[in-house]
């Protein structure tokens, strides 16, 4: 264990060994191996014991790390002016994908309402009770009179509809499948237990599956990474577009993130990939450590995304820096709007350490990315 990581509570850690007698039974079952993908998903989702199914706060300054709409507003009012008149023109919907603490949602009610692109309804797809009634406190707390417009989804709309798919930090948190490229070949890197049951790792024989997707992904890179180099692909980037997106027929699909393009993210100087671990606002690199618990992400491979929503007939535009998608959908005059607003000289600050934040290119302006599709 990191040194530096605080230790949870008798709860939390009784919590987390519920699941990881779960994930045991799990690796039991698979003969002894189970695929990363498979572990990471059940980390983060199993129901009532995952990450994001259970009740710890994950989000700003008490959770275990923080995103551009717990920041401030500054982020949702540019996101707003860049889907305006995809709004006015359809007369459509939101569909907010992961809408966390409800941040998002109430700052781009309010901004929209501001400049009259109101969504007819904001619908915000999130499977957990528990973060569903925080979204609901907090779009009731900062824009009360536009809560009507709030309606809460456990799967993507099945029918036809026009407007704005919005899917900020969403990407990173779908499971990938490891791999282990070395002079023995290419291996799956599985999760197995030790004599003592503590979760190891276990590299097995690649199979065809996952042959073909790392020589979709790495293609001629291949033959130039280091031996042992260590990544991670993810398998179900495609279908998950699929799901969320299939029925949404005229408007834009948004995706911010933080991640690559590909000849960037299989680099050779990135030989140990880029599975990254959260908890209390430290990143570490062990995914075992008290499962259910933290966080567990991989960077996103921007082509991929952008392959997924071209084989559904989207339009995919430029992966831009996050930086430049705020400047370019008025992030001066946000800010100018906002520091003529603020009340005092500690407000003003606050809004100028946002705006490094967001868009500094040794904060969130250069490793977050911005993708959008239009149809």
């Amino acid at each position: 264990m990191p040194l530096d990581l605080p230790a949870p509570d008798a709860a939390a850690r009784a919590h987390s060994e519920r699941l990881a007698a779960l994930i045991r039974d799990e690796i039991a079952a698979a003969c002894g191996a189970l695929e990363f993908a498979r572990y990471m998903a059940l980390a983060l989702y199993a129901p009532g014991l995952g990450y994001y199914s259970a009740g710890s706060v994950k989000f700003g300054a008490a959770g275990d790390f923080v995103t551009a709409p717990e920041l401030g507003p500054v982020f949702a009012r540019c996101l707003a002016r860049a889907i305006a008149p995809t709004l006015r023109a359809t007369a459509g919907d939101i569909l907010e994908l992961g809408p966390g603490s409800g941040a998002l949602a109430s700052d781009l009610l309010l901004e929209l309402e501001r400049l009259d692109a109101l969504p007819k309804c904001y619908r915000l797809l999130e499977p957990s009770a528990e973060l569903r009634e925080r979204q609901r406190a907090r779009i009731a707390r900062d824009c009360p009179h536009l809560q009507t417009l709030a309606l809460w989804l456990d799967a993507p709309p099945a029918e036809a509809w026009s407007g704005a798919l919005i899917a900020n930090e969403v990407v990173d948190a779908l499971p990938v499948q490891l791999f282990a490229l070395s002079d023995a070949g290419l291996h799956a890197r599985c999760v197995a237990l030790n004599q003592a049951g503590r979760f190891v790792w276990r590299d097995v024989p690649a199979d065809a599956a996952l042959r073909d997707a790392v020589a979709n992904a790495l293609g001629d890179q291949a033959s130039h990474l280091p031996r042992p180099y260590r990544s991670e692909i993810r398998p179900l980037v495609a279908p998950w577009f699929a799901e969320v997106a299939r029925s949404l027929q005229h408007g834009i699909a948004l995706f911010a993130d933080y991640g690559y393009r590909r000849h960037e993210y299989y680099a050779p100087e990135r030989s140990e990939g880029t599975l990254r671990c959260h908890y209390r606002h430290r990143a570490h690199n062990d995914p075992f450590m008290w499962p259910g618990l933290q966080d567990i992400t991989a960077w996103v491979d921007f082509d991929a995304l952008a392959q997924a929503g071209e084989a559904l007939g989207f339009a995919a535009g430029e992966a831009t820096s996050q930086a430049e998608f705020l400047i370019d959908n008025g992030l001066a005059d946000v800010f100018a709007a906002a520091h003529a607003a603020a009340p005092d000289e500690r407000t003003r600050y606050r809004l100028a350490q946002e705006v490094k934040q967001l868009t500094l290119p040794s904060e969130m302006g250069e490793r977050f990315r911005v993708l959008c599709f239009r149809r």
